[in-house]
């Protein structure tokens, strides 16, 4: 057995010390989700967007920076029952609550899983999305993502990102609470696992 793969969980792809499949409680939701996770995210201890894909059962998460010919997006794209946005500040997004699709389809929510930088590169490099409608997030509360602060104003991990889109499509925050709540767990995991003293030192007090 290779020795590097017996370390991480083979569900979540964390390491099993760090694994958060006992935090996730599957979400009974018919959105068609998919997650463009950028490949520097992969092997981030505290990535949030396998969250999305084992809660979800809609949810498909696919790893590159340029999708332009990625076969399987462009599948999915291409079915005719499914009208897909993507959640990103381009200059013609609209807020994601008055997104109502094409009629007769279902509505799908498209999200990018890397820094804002990373982000804007598999934009700018995938044209298949340029051609998607463009959603951004109604309000955008301070995030909590303690332990990798967003260089950006009102950053939010992928995950609250997530949770924050499909409520507002569902119009019911409750169903999707489970999505915080494992983030939130996997969150005090990473922090009660640091020396005393260094998330204060790094992070502020707890609780900030």
């Amino acid at each position: 057995m290779n020795k590097k793969a017996s370390r991480y969980c083979e569900h979540c792809g964390k390491a099993k010390k760090a694994c958060i499949c006992h935090f996730i409680s599957r979400i009974d939701s018919d959105v068609p989700v998919i997650v463009l996770q950028h490949s520097s995210e992969v092997n981030q201890p505290i990535g949030t967007a396998r969250i999305l894909s084992l809660t979800l059962p809609n949810c498909v998460l696919f790893v590159g920076e340029d999708f332009s010919n990625h076969a399987e997006l462009n599948a999915l794209l291409a079915q005719e029952n499914i009208d897909y946005a993507l959640l990103y500040p381009a200059e013609n997004a609209i807020p994601v609550s008055l997104w109502q699709g094409k009629p007769n389809k279902t509505r799908g929510i498209i999200l990018l899983d890397g820094t804002w930088r990373k982000a804007f590169k598999m934009y700018q490099l995938s044209a298949n999305l340029h051609a998607l409608p463009a959603v951004t997030l109604d309000a955008i509360s301070e995030g909590n993502y303690r332990i990798r602060k967003s260089p950006k104003e009102g950053g939010l991990s992928t995950v609250e990102a997530g949770y924050q889109a499909l409520s507002a499509m569902e119009g019911d925050s409750t169903r999707f609470q489970p999505l915080l709540d494992a983030f939130d767990g996997m969150i005090e995991f990473q922090i009660s696992q640091m020396p005393p003293g260094v998330y204060e030192r790094h992070y502020g007090k707890k609780g900030e």
